[in-house]
């Protein structure tokens, strides 16, 4: 679910304040686009936690390097490739990952029978531990594209890669996917049919 991001012409504004060292500005840059950073990184590591703190370094990162912008570009776009990279280095330093427990996912059944919430969640941890178990360029791919919905351009420029590395990764990544979760998804169609 992607955030509402400022208006253009407010964002040009927010982003030219902070140039000049306005913090409130850069405060409200921010808050436009926190939760999307948040979510972006959660799918690529899986840690609400280490999330949240990639999200935080991402954004002081940002701050930091706010002179390396160049107005006219997408600001969006440049602050996830700050979030995108932060998270990889992160996930680098990392000497393992974290079990996923139900609590991490926020999932709402259709149907409120205990039984198919939780055949929801077993199939949401799997999905997510295929895609925790992808390389960190391709999951970042799949996560900038699938879950985000970003253009093959946008991912592209975002992680600084030719745009067919970008469909190249991305047609790893789902098949890959395909390739870990059909027998799992074999499995649940004969349980439960």
């Amino acid at each position: 679910m992607k955030v509402a991001a400022a208006t253009k012409n407010n964002e040009s504004d927010l982003i030219s304040l902070s140039l000049r060292g306005d913090r409130a500005a850069f405060g409200e840059l921010v808050c436009c686009y926190h939760k999307s950073v948040i979510n972006v990184v959660y799918r690529m590591c899986g840690d609400r936690h280490l999330a949240e703190d990639a999200a935080q370094e991402a954004f002081i990162k940002a701050w930091t390097k706010l002179g390396s912008y160049r107005p006219g570009t997408s600001f969006r776009n440049w602050v996830f490739r700050i979030a995108v990279n932060t998270a990889l280095d992160m996930l680098r330093k990392q000497k393992s990952h974290q079990q996923i427990t139900i609590e991490d996912f926020e999932m709402e059944a259709s149907d409120p029978l205990p039984e198919n919430t939780l055949i929801n969640t077993e199939w949401a941890k799997k999905v997510q531990a295929a895609v925790l178990s992808l390389p960190p360029a391709s999951r970042s791919v799949l996560v900038l594209r699938e879950y985000e919905g970003f253009s093959y351009q946008e991912i592209a420029d975002m992680l600084d890669i030719p745009r067919g590395t970008v469909m190249s990764r991305l047609n790893y990544a789902r098949g890959r996917l395909r390739e870990i979760l059909e027998p799992e998804l074999s499995a649940m169609e004969v349980e439960y049919a």
